[in-house]
């Protein structure tokens, strides 16, 4: 007993003097991507939209929102290395949800909370967890939501060893894709793992695709073609916060045409708009709301009505509680708001996946 005692204190003691040697992320598998054919590793739309997309979609389409790295160390610290490409910085969400890392270990088939990676600007240098016993473990590496991600290298003990994972947890086949807006993208959650589909990701233990635009959600067809090139389980289309009740009615059914006719047997669930915590005060945001979402209803009983399977509608009744206490400014889920969303989506996903 003393001798195990012995050796993990000398184990401690090596690995504490060992200096960080980083490792390019490159080098690992990179979850939640609609499409390999990107201009850089860490955006999420096709390099062919380019000159094709609205150009705030296109710039928003490289935020690397619902990106994350695999990989598996023995290390007894885990740090990174990454730059972004804008900087950004707003005055309702923090600089680690915009533009900072978030890893979890894999424990008993769970993900766990290991720590963040707090950015101090454009070029960014941070020790995530250190002090752990030198055993094998799994990491997922969330990047960032509001940003993209440029370059990204992963730190280790110079006597440790990083390798790709030795599960496929979460399971790539048949991933979720979700389609919507700034509230999807991960506004403003305190850090990239609160997303409701870096939730959901480690919940369901399945890839979870996150094409959510700020303030751009507006039914663009080009973004349906980039969802109907993904053999996904479940479609989830969120966009009633951004559209129009015009663009709703003009532009829902052919979007949904579009993924149906790639994917005719696949779950597609449409979403409304959130009952906003301060829409209970402000008239027009309330009627806002009504019209939207009774325009999204209208839409679900055409598609119903002419036939089609496998679609759902979720009401926002229940999305985010009702006490007012699940957003930041009204609209923008907190941590909380995004906790109650993945609970309402957890149940409905583990349904209708397809293995």
């Amino acid at each position: 007993m003393k001798t195990n005692f012995f050796l993990l204190c000398l184990l401690l003691a090596i690995s504490a003097n060992a200096q960080i040697v980083y490792h390019d992320a490159s080098a690992f598998p990179l979850l939640g991507k609609a499409t390999e054919t990107t201009l850089t590793r860490y955006e999420r739309l096709p390099d062919s939209l380019r000159n094709i997309s609205r150009k705030p979609l296109w710039e928003l389409g490289r935020n690397s929102a619902g990106l994350a790295v695999r990989f598996r160390s023995n290390s007894t610290r885990i740090a990174a290395k990454w730059e972004v490409l804008l900087n950004r910085n707003m005055n309702h969400m923090t600089p680690t949800g915009i533009k900072g890392l978030d890893l979890y270990c894999l424990q008993d088939g769970k993900w766990l909370f290991a720590g963040s990676g707090r950015p101090q600007g454009k070029v960014n240098e941070a020790t995530i967890v250190k002090d752990m016993l030198p055993e094998e473990r799994e990491y997922l590496l969330f990047l960032s939501l509001y940003d993209g991600v440029t370059s990204l290298s992963i730190g280790i003990d110079s006597l440790s060893q990083i390798s790709g994972p030795a599960t496929e947890l979460p399971v790539r086949k048949k991933p979720v894709v979700f389609y919507g807006t700034s509230i999807l993208q991960g506004g403003c959650a305190s850090r990239p793992g609160m997303a409701h589909t870096n939730i959901l990701e480690r919940w369901l233990n399945r890839e979870c695709i996150n094409l959510g635009f700020s303030g751009n959600a507006l039914l663009d067809l080009e973004i349906a073609y980039v969802m109907a090139g993904v053999d996904a389980s479940v479609f989830v289309l969120d966009f009633v916060p951004n559209a129009g009740v015009e663009q709703i009615k003009e532009r829902a059914g052919e979007f949904y045409s579009i993924i149906r006719s790639k994917h005719p047997d696949t779950p597609v669930l449409f979403v409304e708009d959130p009952i906003f915590t301060h829409s209970r005060f402000n008239r027009t945001v309330a009627r806002e709301v009504k019209d939207k979402n009774e325009t999204l209803q209208a839409v679900f009983r055409s598609l119903k009505k002419r036939g089609e399977k496998n679609i759902y509608l979720l009401s926002s009744e229940d999305i985010i509680g009702h006490d007012g206490e699940a957003t930041v400014d009204g609209v923008h889920f907190t941590d909380l708001g995004f906790m109650r969303y993945a609970k309402v989506l957890y149940p409905i996903l583990k349904k209708h996946m397809k293995d």
